[in-house]
């Protein structure tokens, strides 16, 4: 269903976002990242606060999530055929190389991890756990599932994009976009710097989940950046990770057939 969004519930969702994906973080930090105004964060973390969702670090003017957070995810249940498919041979792929890797789905405007290594491998800055959201349009995780999409569904997402106002770049040219995906879906896989706190310090590799001739998921691989250029990672990585993900998807139409 598509309606006018409220301007100031979007902005409290974002703000909780960032400090359940990012903190503890300062104020300043948290506009930052959340690309909002600053008088506008302290307003809404100090409701967050009396809410009790968010709470300041005893020793430090940071700001972290609570347990509370967790009661928002009470009534969710997971997406159990991607999470049993992809469970095993990612494990397998992060034993293996060492990197973490991780699946996520579309929700709406994001993508949302719904597994993840990055728990099971010391070579990570920013842990990347189920639940943690990612941008669609500006990562290389959101940008690889989009590149499996019908361009008629794509156009779909952008004119939504462009009218709800999807934190879209202010040069953001839509011919430019396509033609990007167009490139990822030549070469089968996205890659790009991945978004992260401190600038420089992670990118990554993605590629589409396809299964039954619909895209159902992203799996993104995740190392540091100073340890090999795209380049090389590409080659590296890039077959083990189509392996990985037609893995997936067989196990996934496996078990539509078996039900």
């Amino acid at each position: 269903m598509e309606g006018v969004p409220i301007r100031s519930v979007c902005r409290s969702i974002s703000v909780l976002q960032v400090i359940n994906s990012h903190g503890p973080l300062p104020l300043m930090d948290i506009a930052r990242i959340g690309n909002l105004p600053y008088p506008t964060v302290f307003r809404i973390v100090q409701t967050l606060v009396h809410e009790g969702l968010v709470e300041q670090e005893p020793t430090s003017k940071t700001y972290r999530p609570t347990a509370l957070v967790e009661s928002l995810a009470h009534g969710y249940r997971s997406d159990g055929p991607l999470s049993e498919a992809s469970r095993e041979p990612i494990a397998a792929l992060t034993r293996e190389i060492g990197w973490p890797v991780f699946v996520a789905v579309r929700v709406g405007q994001r993508m949302v991890v719904r597994e993840s290594t990055h728990a099971q491998t010391s070579m990570t800055f920013e842990p990347c756990n189920p639940g943690v959201t990612i941008p669609l349009l500006s990562s290389t995780t959101g940008r690889a599932y989009l590149s499996a999409l019908p361009i008629a569904r794509v156009h779909a997402i952008l004119d939504s994009a462009e009218r709800n106002r999807w934190g879209l770049d202010p040069n953001f040219e839509r011919e430019a976009f396509l033609a990007r995906l167009e490139q990822i879906r030549g070469r089968g896989l996205s890659a790009a710097p991945y978004t992260s706190r401190e600038a420089n310090r992670t990118a990554s590799i993605a590629v589409p989940i396809v299964a039954d001739g619909e895209v159902e998921a992203t799996l993104t691989l995740t190392y540091f950046f100073n340890a090999m250029n795209e380049q090389t990672a590409i080659a590296r990585y890039a077959d083990r990770l189509h392996a990985v993900a037609t893995r997936i998807s067989d196990r996934l139409e496996c078990r539509a057939v078996a039900a």
